[in-house]
């Protein structure tokens, strides 16, 4: 019999700390809650009242989804507190594209070895972006496991339920003449990180470190930056208007992969990629890596985080309000009659 005395702490797994770190963001949680959160922090599920009064025919929404690789970035400028957000706003944008406002949100933490700043950073980052999406924290999943990830990088998932209106669930009929509008994104937000790693760090040699020309900012901080939330511009436009027919959250597959998810079979979506120009890191990523055109337009959203499916008699009316309520949209196309496709041109 071996004389060591073995405990969890000493195969790599400190529950004390896991413990510690919970107990510090406790309070940013908690401030994320509504009266329809039921129970405290700590138990073996959230509960969350189903109460939806303005709501005639209530239909649960839920997705799920990670950062991917943006993590790798984040350990190497040791920035995390964006990550938080980006997950929770990608969620919220997803179940967006069926009409549907979030209610609640948990989340997965994994690392080799928890730390503290980090978990905390990474949480608070959750919290802020749970608040400005009116979304309930309620709870979630701090995995600590050596040797299945590597030291010093982390793994953020989350998933979230949301709730919509039967009446007013999209996507509805995509039509041959409706308009496309673009909404700007504020720069890689969660996909195409292996690529651009690739490119930039890889076959450039680049750093995080390095400025990028004309734009005021590292490389690294504009790799970084959050996920933008389209909610709050685009949803009271779904309440109280018909006018959007569907919506296309651009993320992984960009341009390609994802518009096709709302179209019928007998229309494809024209986009004119000389109706917005993409943000320099775009342009630099291709140069870096010599990506073809249609590469970067398969991967990335190129500048243009949604897309709306848009009556075009309502479409300057739409632009007008979103544009009004922060965000950055215009017509990019149109749909005419194809076969459930996209082409750019």
């Amino acid at each position: 019999m071996p004389d060591e005395v073995l405990t969890y702490q000493s195969a790599g797994v400190d529950i004390d700390e896991a413990h510690r770190v919970l107990r510090a963001v406790t309070g940013g949680i908690q401030s994320t809650h509504s009266a329809n959160v039921i129970g405290g922090i700590g138990g073996f599920g959230g509960l969350f009242r189903a109460q939806f009064p303005d709501i005639a025919n209530p239909i649960l929404v839920s997705s799920i989804d990670g950062v991917g690789t943006k993590t790798k970035v984040a350990a190497m400028v040791g920035k995390y507190d964006g990550l938080g957000k980006d997950i929770v706003n990608h969620c919220v944008n997803d179940i967006l594209c069926q009409g549907a406002k979030p209610i609640f949100f948990l989340d997965y933490f994994g690392a080799s070895h928890l730390s503290g700043p980090i978990f905390e950073a990474v949480i608070t980052g959750l919290v802020d972006a749970c608040k400005e999406n009116d979304c309930a924290l309620i709870g979630g999943e701090t995995a600590e496991m050596p040797t299945v990830y590597v030291d010093d990088e982390i793994d953020v998932v989350g998933c979230i339920i949301g709730v919509v209106d039967a009446d007013k669930r999209l996507p509805k009929k995509v039509k041959r003449g409706d308009a496309i509008i673009g909404i700007a994104s504020s720069g890689l937000h969660t996909n195409g990180y292996s690529l651009a790693r690739k490119a930039l760090f890889d076959m450039a040699l680049h750093s995080v470190k390095d400025e990028m020309p004309g734009v005021g900012a590292t490389i690294g901080e504009e790799l970084l930056r959050p996920h933008k939330s389209y909610f709050r511009a685009v949803y009271p436009i779904l309440q109280d208007s018909e006018a959007i027919s569907a919506i296309a959250h651009i993320t992984g597959g960009g341009f390609f992969d994802n518009i096709p998810r709302v179209l019928p079979s007998d229309v494809k979506a024209i986009i004119d990629r000389r109706t917005w120009t993409p943000l320099p890191i775009f342009s630099m990523i291709q140069e870096c890596g010599n990506v073809p055109p249609a590469e970067m337009y398969r991967i990335f959203n190129m500048g243009v985080g949604m897309v709306l499916f848009v009556d075009r008699e309502y479409a300057p009316a739409v632009v007008q309000r979103i544009n009004q309520a922060g965000e950055s949209a215009a017509v990019i196309g149109e749909v005419a009659e194809g076969s459930k496709d996209v082409q750019i041109v």
